[in-house]
This record gives C-alpha cells, sequence and structure tokens, in this order.
C-alpha cells in the first residue's frame, strides 16, 4: 500500500501454542512460503494470543519494526524479539512520509499464561495513506468502537475483520465476533470492501474449519450481499 510492505499477526509456526510439540496444529500451509515473503516495512501485532504473537516467526523475519499494544514489546524482547514499539489506543506512528499506523481499541482480552490476564494491551490497527484507511481488526467481540473507527477514519477503503472462533457463543460473545455481527461491522465502519480473516486455519471454537465462511455467506446474502469478501487461502486480491 502506497509503496510499502505491512505484515498483519504473522505465525507460519505448525502449532500455536507455548511449545512446539502440543496445541492447536495448522489445518492449512500458510498462504505464503516465508521464502516468498517481500521486504517487510512493518509487522503490527494486535495482541499477545498465541495464534497472533508467535515468537518462532516474529524471530524469524529480521523485519526492522514492530509495532504491539502496551506491554507486548517487553513479551517480544523476552523473546529475544528486540525491535519492538510498544503502541497505545489512537496512538499514531509514520512508516513513511505519506504512510502512518493508529492503533485503535478492539474488545477482547490477552494472556499468555495462567497468571498473566489482561497484563498487556490488545487492538487493532488502521493503516493511512494517499490510497485510503486500511483496518485489520485483529481479534474481537462486538461493541461500539467499530463506529468510533468510522468516525476517525472514514472512508474506510478496506476493513480486514474475523469471522471464527465464535462458538460457543456463551463463551466465545464478549471477545469474538459471529460472521454476522462481522457483516454489521462492515456497515458500522462503512467500509467499501471488507475481507474476512481468522478462521480455517488452527480449530480454535466449536464452529469448525468451515461454518465461518458458510454462516458469512448467509449473513451477507440476508442484507444484500455487501461487498464483504471471502478470499481463498493463498490468493491475492487488488482492493478497489
Amino acid at each position: 500500500m502506497d509503496g510499502v510492505n505491512v505484515l498483519t499477526d504473522p505465525i507460519w509456526s505448525e502449532r500455536c501454542s507455548p511449545v512446539s510439540f502440543a496445541g492447536p496444529r495448522r489445518h492449512r500451509p500458510p498462504g505464503l512460503r516465508f521464502e516468498d515473503l517481500p521486504p517487510l516495512d512493518a509487522v503490527l501485532v494486535s495482541h499477545s494470543h498465541y495464534d497472533h504473537l508467535d515468537l518462532p516467526t516474529l524471530r524469524r523475519l529480521q523485519t526492522p519494526r514492530i509495532y504491539a499494544p502496551l506491554g507486548n514489546a517487553a513479551i517480544l524482547a523476552r523473546g529475544n524479539v528486540r525491535n519492538a514499539t510498544d503502541l497505545d489506543w489512537w496512538q499514531s506512528v509514520r512508516l513513511t512520509d505519506r504512510v502512518t499506523i493508529t492503533l485503535v481499541p478492539a474488545q477482547h482480552f490477552c494472556n499468555r499464561a495462567i497468571s498473566d490476564r489482561d497484563a498487556t494491551l490488545w487492538g487493532g490497527f488502521v493503516i493511512s495513506g494517499p490510497s485510503g484507511n486500511a483496518y485489520f481488526a485483529g481479534d474481537t467481540g462486538w461493541a461500539g468502537h467499530f463506529a468510533k473507527i468510522a468516525e476517525r477514519f472514514k472512508p474506510i477503503r478496506v476493513a480486514m475483520l474475523p469471522i471464527g472462533a465464535y462458538l460457543p457463543r456463551w463463551f466465545m460473545r464478549p471477545v469474538h465476533v459471529t460472521p454476522r455481527e462481522a457483516v454489521d461491522a462492515h456497515f458500522a465502519l462503512g467500509a467499501r470492501t471488507s475481507i474476512a480473516m481468522h478462521y480455517g486455519t488452527f480449530q480454535l471454537g466449536d464452529d469448525g474449519y468451515e461454518e465461518p465462511a458458510h454462516d458469512l455467506r448467509a449473513a451477507a446474502g440476508a442484507r444484500g450481499n455487501p461487498p464483504v469478501l471471502i478470499v481463498e487461502h493463498g490468493i491475492g486480491v487488488d482492493v478497489p
């Protein structure tokens, strides 16, 4: 976007877990081979959960800049990743003279062990440049932050919205939107285009690998089929 390459929540590991021999295992290979990554200008880490902050991958990247919510730079430093900068909600930094990133709120939680619940912050990011605003939601439940992000960054050219790990609802409701709520978020954000993410790779909820995409198609159909895209893994898309 506008001459920069930004990678979000990268994980090339086989498992999202504190150990390599147990925990949720990858159902699909990464959409891009690690060796085929272009030069990166920044990596954005939305929060500390193992499927989003993957130390083995971040150590391999050797990117010049990693940005994460408050407290996560210390986690990265303890993992021998020392090029990270913490941001607070609504704090912005410039990647170039044309492109800015801003950490924005999300409705979620954090922990990497039993004793560190909510010890660090979580969030999403907006990347802003001459081409427009791109919103990466990270993990989030439904809340008023979508409208607040729209107020500050309208128009949003593309929104990358999570649709997986929403069942069982009694447990997931506060922290993960359903596919129907992702469609609601598309409208609340006033996004020109939205792209579904966070599904089909790791088994993190009772909804399985295929149900999120199926439910998203149904939810979008019920709202007149807005431009909420399901992009096949490993396929690139140019957003108009």
